[in-house]
C-alpha cells in the first residue's frame, strides 16, 4: 500500500545525487529493452560492491536470471511488459538511483515522490544539485548546502539557473571594481564624457530623458517603457538583487568625477551653529564643498579625521530641520518624518535657507555622513526625480488617502456627493481656496471625471503650494551633487543612506512585540524570530521599514513605537492562507503573517515582501 505525503515528513528535495527514479511504483511499466539493460547493469553494480540496498521495509536483490525483480517500500513485484495506455516518464533515468526515489499517487490522484533512504516525501520532482554542491545537515537538523568550488554555504537550495545568475552578478561586480580602481588612480578635473559604471544596457534597451529631465528606459522588442534601470532589477535564485552597498559603490564611483583635492575649513560656534554654518556654506563656491571637510569649533582646535565633521552634520541637521523654525513640519501627528512647511514664507529669507539646506543635504550624501532626522518617503522620491503616485499619499496622510480610495471605489452620484475641482487650505489660520484646474470651482466632480479629480487632488496634497521652496532646495542640492548620481537608489534606500542604519536590539524587539490570533509559542512566531535572528542588520532594517514605514526607531526603542492612534507596539497578526504573501499596515505597526506550514515557506514569502522596493503588500 502507498503512503500519502501526510504520513511522512514533507520537505524540499534533498541531495545532489543523480536524477530521480520512479522504479518500484505500483503503476510502473518498463520497456523490455530498458528493463533488460537496467537489470543487467544493476546486477553487475550490486555484485561488484557486494552490498544489498535496503529501501523502506524491503530489500532490493539483483539476480542473473532473466526475471527482473524490483523492490519497493512495502511490496515486491516482477516487471512485466507495458500495459496498454500507460507510460513511465522515468524509464530512461540513471540506474544509480533505481532504489532511492519512487513516484506514487495519493487517493486524489496527485503525484508525489518517496525518498526511501531518508524516509520522506516531497511534491516536487527531485532534481540533482549543480556540480560542486553538497547537501548537509547541521547539529540542529537544518539543511544547508556547501559550494566546494567557492567554499561558501547557503540555506537556499541551489539550481542550475541560480548558479548562472550568481556568476553573472559576480561578473558585474568585478567590472565595477575595475572601474573604481581606474578612477582612484587620479583626480578628475573639468568636464568629461559620461561614465556609467554599470556598463552597457542589455540588448534591446535604450536610455532616454523626458522633457522634465527624468531618465527612463525603452525596451524596443516589447515597446514598453519603465523608470527603473534594467541593469539594477536584480536576479532570481539567491539573494542577488543589487543591494544598497553595491549601489552605494556605484554612486561613489560615479561621483568621483566631482571630487576635488585639498580641504576646506569651516569655523562654527556651537552656540550659533545654524547661522554660522549658513553664512559659511553659502559663501563657498559649490565645487569647494566637495573637498574634504575640516570642521573647527572655537576652543576645540584639533585634527578632524572625520569624527568632528560627523558630529557637525548630526548637530546641524537637528537645528535646520527643527519644525520650530517653520521651514519643515512633521508629515503627520504620528509621523515624525519631515516635509516642507507651506507656511515657511513667513520668513522673508526662507528661499535662501532652503537653498542652503539643499547644499547641506547634498554634502551629507557626497561625504557619506548621516543626519539626525529623516524626510517623508514622497520627499525622497522628489530627490530621486521619480514621479509620485496616489499610494505615496498614504504614508503622510492616511485619512485623506482612504477618502480618495473610497471615492474611487464607490459611485459618488448615487451617494449624492457634491464636489468641485477645488480644495480649501488653511495656513496660519487663513483659509483660502485652490482650484485644481482653470475655473475648477465651477466644474462638478462626476463618475466620468472623478479619476482626474483624484489625480489632481493627490498631486496638490503632495505639493501643497511649496513649489518655490522645493525648487530652491534642489537648486542648492544639484550645485553640490547632481540628482542623476542617485538614479540607482529607491526612496527607502536613500533614507537608509542619509539617516544611517542603527543597530536593532533583537531582545528589545521581541520583548515589546504583541500577537493577535497567535501565541508566543506558536510555531509561526518561533519561525519568525528565528528568521529575524538569522538576518543581518540591513535586512532587519528592511523588515522594520516594511512593517512600520521607517527604518528609524524612537529614542525609547520598540517600546515607544507610535501608530496612528498613539503608542502602538510591533504586532504580528494571523491573517490569510498559507499561499498568501505577508502584508503590512504601517499606520498600526502590524504585520499580517499567514499560517505557513514550514520555516522555508515563511522565509521565502517574507524575503520576497521586504525586498520589494515600492512597498509591496503595504496598506
Amino acid at each position: 500500500s502507498s503512503s500519502s505525503p501526510s504520513e511522512l515528513s514533507e520537505c524540499p528535495a534533498s541531495d545532489g545525487s543523480s536524477q530521480a527514479s520512479a522504479s518500484g511504483c505500483s503503476n510502473q511499466q518498463d520497456d523490455a529493452a530498458v528493463r533488460a539493460a537496467a537489470t543487467s547493469t544493476a546486477a553487475a553494480t550490486i555484485s561488484a560492491a557486494t552490498t544489498t540496498t535496503t529501501t523502506g521495509a524491503a530489500a532490493a536483490t539483483a539476480t542473473t536470471s532473466t526475471t527482473a525483480t524490483t523492490a519497493t517500500a512495502g511490496s515486491s513485484q516482477t516487471a512485466s511488459g507495458p500495459k496498454p495506455g500507460t507510460s513511465n516518464p522515468f524509464a530512461c533515468l540513471a540506474v544509480s538511483c533505481l532504489y532511492r526515489w519512487e513516484q506514487r499517487a495519493d487517493q486524489n490522484g496527485r503525484v508525489y515522490f518517496v525518498d526511501h533512504i531518508e524516509k520522506r516525501t516531497t511534491w516536487e520532482r527531485p532534481d540533482p544539485l549543480p556540480s560542486g554542491w553538497e547537501r548537509r545537515v547541521d547539529p540542529m537538523g537544518r539543511v544547508y548546502y556547501v559550494d566546494h568550488i567557492t567554499r561558501t554555504t547557503t540555506w537556499q537550495r541551489p539550481t542550475q539557473e541560480s548558479v548562472r545568475n550568481y556568476e553573472e552578478w559576480q561578473h558585474q561586480r568585478s567590472q565595477l571594481q575595475g572601474a573604481m580602481q581606474q578612477f582612484n588612480q587620479r583626480f578628475i578635473y573639468g568636464v568629461r564624457a559620461e561614465f556609467d559604471p554599470l556598463g552597457p544596457l542589455p540588448h534591446g534597451w535604450e536610455k532616454r530623458t523626458d522633457t522634465n529631465g527624468r531618465v527612463y528606459f525603452v525596451h524596443h522588442p516589447t515597446r514598453a517603457t519603465q523608470w527603473e534601470d534594467p541593469r539594477t532589477q536584480g536576479f532570481t535564485g539567491f539573494d542577488l538583487s543589487i543591494d544598497i552597498l553595491y549601489k552605494m559603490q556605484v554612486c561613489v564611483c560615479s561621483s568621483q568625477q566631482l571630487s576635488m583635492p585639498q580641504h576646506i575649513k569651516i569655523n562654527v560656534s556651537r552656540k550659533t551653529l545654524f547661522e554660522d554654518s549658513f553664512q559659511q556654506i553659502m559663501s563657498f563656491h559649490p565645487q569647494d564643498l566637495r573637498r574634504r571637510l575640516w570642521i573647527i569649533f572655537p576652543g576645540e582646535e584639533g585634527l578632524d579625521y572625520g569624527g568632528v565633521a560627523r558630529e557637525w552634520f548630526f548637530l546641524l541637521s537637528h537645528e535646520v530641520l527643527n519644525p520650530m523654525y517653520c521651514l519643515f513640519e512633521y508629515a503627520g501627528k504620528d509621523n515624525y518624518c519631515l516635509q516642507i512647511n507651506p507656511a515657511s514664507y513667513i520668513n522673508p529669507d526662507h528661499l535662501k535657507y532652503f537653498k542652503f539646506i539643499g547644499r547641506f543635504i547634498a554634502m551629507a550624501l557626497f561625504h557619506g555622513k548621516f543626519i539626525d532626522t529623516g524626510f517623508s518617503l514622497p520627499f525622497y522620491k522628489r530627490i530621486l526625480n521619480k514621479p509620485l503616485a496616489l499610494k505615496d499619499l498614504e504614508s503622510i496622510d492616511p485619512e485623506f488617502y482612504n477618502s480618495l480610495i473610497w471615492i474611487k471605489d464607490n459611485n459618488i452620484e448615487e451617494c449624492g456627493l457634491e464636489m468641485f475641482f477645488s480644495v480649501d487650505k488653511e495656513i496660519l489660520g487663513e483659509v483660502t481656496t485652490h482650484e485644481l484646474k482653470p475655473d475648477g470651482g465651477n466644474v462638478q466632480v462626476t463618475e466620468e471625471n472623478k479619476e482626474e479629480y483624484i489625480r489632481l487632488v493627490a498631486e496638490w496634497r503632495l505639493s501643497r503650494g511649496v513649489e518655490e521652496q522645493t525648487q530652491a532646495f534642489f537648486e542648492g542640492f544639484n550645485e553640490v551633487l547632481p540628482q542623476q548620481y542617485l538614479q540607482y537608489f529607491d526612496a527607502k534606500e536613500l533614507e537608509v543612506m542619509l539617516c544611517g542604519m542603527q543597530e536593532i536590539d533583537l531582545v528589545d524587539w521581541q520583548r515589546n512585540a504583541i500577537y493577535r490570533h497567535y501565541a508566543r509559542s506558536s510555531k509561526q512566531i518561533l519561525w519568525f524570530w528565528q528568521f529575524v535572528k538569522e538576518m543581518d542588520n540591513e535586512k532587519r532594517m528592511r523588515l522594520l521599514q516594511f512593517v512600520t514605514g521607517t527604518c528609524r526607531l524612537p529614542v525609547g526603542g520598540f517600546a515607544d513605537l507610535m501608530g496612528s492612534n498613539g503608542p502602538q507596539k510591533f504586532c504580528i497578526e494571523k491573517v490569510g492562507k498559507e499561499n498568501w504573501l505577508p502584508r503590512s499596515h504601517t499606520c498600526f505597526n502590524r504585520l499580517d503573517l499567514p499560517p505557513y506550514k514550514s520555516y522555508e515557506q515563511l522565509k521565502e514569502k517574507l524575503m520576497f515582501a521586504i525586498e520589494e522596493t515600492e512597498g509591496f503588500g503595504q496598506e
